[in-house]
């Protein structure tokens, strides 16, 4: 049977009132206007962030507000056989797991040597509870003996007789300095990564002290007392 035609059915849609318009419009504009207020409240909160990450990353100043030289590139232990006050032998990187301050001396330890010593510990015993992540170490860099009357001192220090010249491949004073003149520090990875002024005393010591306390607090997510 053939097919009656039908007539295309279309359905009709009113067109908005301009009422409905003009109200759709403002809430458009007012959903524009809410989302850029909270991209500008992002952008500000982010700022800091951005900011000391792209001077730091990028920008990168070379004003420091450190009393002691940074050393860039840092230099990791080498790998040197050390003996210690008992006679037993070790390796240099051994050592690693702590904050490092360390001097060089030869055995006979002259004034400028001894006052080097008791600043070590006296920074150290500073540091309070601290102090546990902190080693205090003296590098004898020659074949002298070590006086008698400075044992008692040294209870708490690492004493280690090392080679001369291959610690000198390792540890630089600076500039028209002798290498026994610097206190050097040690991160816990093994890198020496700073050098104090020569010939501290009272004041310098405490400058010194700041220095060593932000390193502290700058690791303290990640570095724990003991190796």
């Amino acid at each position: 049977m053939a097919e009656v035609d039908q007539p295309l059915g279309l359905t009709v849609h009113s067109l908005p009132s301009p009422a409905e318009a003009e109200a759709a419009g403002v809430q458009a504009q007012r959903t524009r206007s809410g989302r850029l207020k909270m991209l500008l409240v992002v952008l500000i909160c982010a700022a800091p962030v951005v900011a000391s990450y792209f001077t730091y990353y990028v920008v990168r100043p070379e004003g420091r507000s450190v009393f002691g030289e940074l050393i860039d590139p840092q230099r990791p232990l080498p790998d040197l056989e050390a003996v210690g006050l008992d006679g037993q032998t070790l390796r240099l990187p051994s050592l690693k797991g702590q904050w490092l301050l360390v001097s060089v001396a030869g055995g006979d330890c002259d004034a400028s040597c001894e006052r080097n010593l008791y600043l070590q510990r006296q920074l150290r015993e500073s540091l309070g509870k601290e102090k546990e992540r902190v080693d205090w170490v003296w590098l004898v860099n020659d074949e002298a003996p070590v006086r008698e009357s400075l044992r008692p001192a040294l209870q708490s220090a690492t004493v280690l007789r090392v080679d001369r010249a291959a610690l000198a491949q390792w540890l630089a004073p600076a500039a028209g300095q002798a290498l026994p003149a610097h206190l050097y520090i040690v991160d816990p990875m093994g890198n020496w990564m700073m050098r104090l002024p020569p010939a501290l005393d009272a004041a310098s010591a405490a400058k010194a002290k700041r220095d060593i306390e932000r390193l502290l607090r700058a690791s303290g997510s990640w570095d724990n007392a003991g190796r």
